[in-house]
């Protein structure tokens, strides 16, 4: 069963989903690639979703880098692959595409990688939005370029005040 529940944030409300194991997806309104929470049930008191939306509180408070939530990700091995390096981009910097395929070992899949974070389930949390083009521009985002771009910003700013 997947439970859901809605966080008003900075960037719009964000759709919370979480399993018993864990956090299963968060969607912007409009997400790319959100297939919708048919036979999902509402329930904002679910422990992981409570767990998330404090740690999404402090992260738009600028007082979490990392979250720690437990994750339910479902998606192929190569999907896995490089969606658990993403955690390994530290806040406030961003890495290109190219770089994060020679990361997981695969430096000449850099579109398979592309492709494979735009189906981050876990936007934020697995920190897509870090991952920019060649020339360092952001592309590509589920949420849309606007919130990726306010992501960087944010991160940018508040990395710059500790």
């Amino acid at each position: 069963m997947i439970y859901y529940s809605e966080f008003a944030s900075p960037l719009g409300t964000l759709l919370l989903a979480a399993g018993d194991r864990g956090l299963h997806g968060i969607y912007f309104e409009e997400h790319r690639h959100f297939k919708g929470k048919d036979g999902w049930r509402h329930d904002p008191g679910h422990a992981c979703l409570q767990q998330t939306v404090h740690q999404l509180e402090e992260f738009f408070a600028g007082s979490r880098v990392a979250f720690d939530v437990p994750l339910d990700l479902v998606g192929t091995p190569f999907q896995q692959t490089v969606w658990q390096e993403l955690l390994a981009i530290p806040y406030g910097s961003t890495i290109s595409y190219a770089q994060h395929a020679q990361r997981i070992g695969k430096p000449t899949a850099a579109r398979a990688v592309g492709a494979a974070i735009g189906r981050n389930p876990v936007s934020i949390v697995v920190p897509c939005h870090r991952v920019v083009g060649t020339g360092g521009a952001p592309t590509g985002y589920a949420g849309g370029l606007e919130r990726k771009r306010a992501l960087l910003t944010f991160e940018a700013l508040s990395a710059g005040s500790r």
